[in-house]
């Protein structure tokens, strides 16, 4: 089985942010160069299955993993949008890219709704310079999601933790990961631990058939030591663990977003270079044919509705962290509400129109557009894959109970929505 080497997990970190990389505005005028040095083989590297190590390596040296940390922690003070809208232009580029990012931003968004223990303060450092945080809680093999085997175990002063893990996206290209388990009481804690100590073997495993470059795979735990101070409770269902669920569900969605982005810029080169027109076509090139045109067309008002709609999502978001910052009980659970509601909403249509956008790119022209050197079906294999991360019928099920019976169990529980 092949795993990732410790020296392909320690590329080079960036040097932190500087002076200038605390700018709002000088650090998201990166994004634009970012994005289009990672789109540079991204077609490649998805048939040949090479992880985009230098890509993150890119990302770090630009400062962006602390984009989201407030000026008076030391950070730029990026909003929420701000953040998914740099998820979105990635994800133009390579929404494996984008997707592998969400772990070390729902990391940081904790942090900066509790930064007050000197963990958390040391942890904030670690954003600020450079570093990347990952992770893995779900297991293969037990009957429901969400169940744990992994057993944290103390052995005198330190801990002991062995188990295996699966959905470790982005660990492989991150410096520290948290993983959950079960301590000697039965209890969930979930321990922070950096990806290179001794027992931690990150698995090149993941078979799906999309998003291929994320890492998702598993990770073996075999008596790893974990010191005291590494170890926490975990709590889906705090405020700040709803808001960050559903922080996690937008993350997904704008990684889909740009993969709808990414096959209407391609298609549309496609069209520009090679494309024919039909033999019935009145026109004698594909790009004066009206029925291209118009497929073009339809692609393009479908990621304008995808990016639009996970905008409002993001401003909702926003509204939550305004409410945090207020204090107010009443005034942070409408909110937690609200952005659930609105992120759920919002994933229930863009699901739709993303896959209609990635199917449709195939009409722009004959056999050559399904081309393997083109790849354009891989857009359309990874919105399959991020879609199915959560279950949609699901989703829609109980925005639909809350609208009638005004329920929010399920909005209220910090996992899928």
């Amino acid at each position: 089985m092949p795993n990732i080497a410790p020296s392909a997990l320690s590329s080079t970190a960036a040097p932190g942010l500087s002076a200038q990389g605390n700018n709002l505005s000088e650090l998201l005028a990166k994004i634009p160069t970012l994005s289009a040095e990672i789109s540079q083989e991204a077609a490649r590297r998805d048939l040949e299955r090479e992880l985009p190590f230098e890509a993150f390596r890119l990302f770090k040296e630009a400062g962006l993993g602390a984009l989201r940390i407030p000026v008076a922690l030391g950070g730029p003070g990026g909003s929420v949008a701000d953040y998914i809208d740099m998820i979105m232009a990635i994800g133009v580029a390579d929404s494996n890219v984008a997707h592998a990012l969400r772990s070390h931003f729902n990391f940081t968004e904790s942090l900066i709704l509790s930064p007050n223990t000197a963990i958390d303060r040391t942890q904030l450092g670690r954003v600020l310079t450079g570093k990347l945080f990952g992770g893995a809680h779900t297991e293969q093999g037990t009957k429901r999601p969400g169940e744990v085997t992994t057993r944290l175990t103390r052995t005198g002063e330190t801990y002991r933790l062995n188990g295996r893990k699966w959905y470790a996206t982005g660990t492989a290209f991150s410096d520290f990961a948290s993983f959950s388990a079960r301590n000697d009481d039965d209890e969930f804690v979930s321990v922070l631990l950096p990806v290179d100590r001794k027992g931690i073997t990150i698995l090149d495993d993941w078979d799906g058939m999309g998003q291929r470059l994320t890492a998702s795979g598993g990770v073996m735990l075999e008596d790893v030591e974990v010191l005291p101070h590494e170890i926490s409770r975990r709590g889906l269902n705090t405020l700040v663990g709803r808001h960050t669920s559903t922080l996690r569900q937008l993350h997904l969605a704008a990684s889909m977003a740009g993969a709808v982005r990414g096959a209407l810029a391609e298609g549309t080169d496609y069209v520009r270079r090679q494309a024919r027109s039909a033999a019935h076509s009145a026109a004698e090139t594909a790009n004066a044919d009206p029925f291209v045109q118009k497929i073009l067309g339809e692609i393009a008002a479908g990621s304008f509705a995808v990016d639009t709609l996970i905008r409002e999502s993001a401003r909702a978001l926003d509204r939550s962290v305004v409410a945090f910052a207020g204090g107010e009980a009443e005034a942070i659970e409408t909110a937690l509400i609200e952005s659930a509601l609105t992120t759920a909403r919002t994933q229930i249509i863009a699901s739709q129109l993303a896959l209609a956008a990635a199917t449709n790119v195939f009409e722009l022209g004959g056999g050559s557009a399904t081309s393997r050197h083109l790849n354009l079906d891989r857009h359309w294999r990874n919105i399959r894959t991020v879609l199915n991360h959560n279950p949609l019928l699901h989703k829609a099920r109980v925005v639909g109970d809350y609208y009638i019976n005004g329920t929010t169990t399920h909005l209220e529980e910090g996992k899928v929505f």
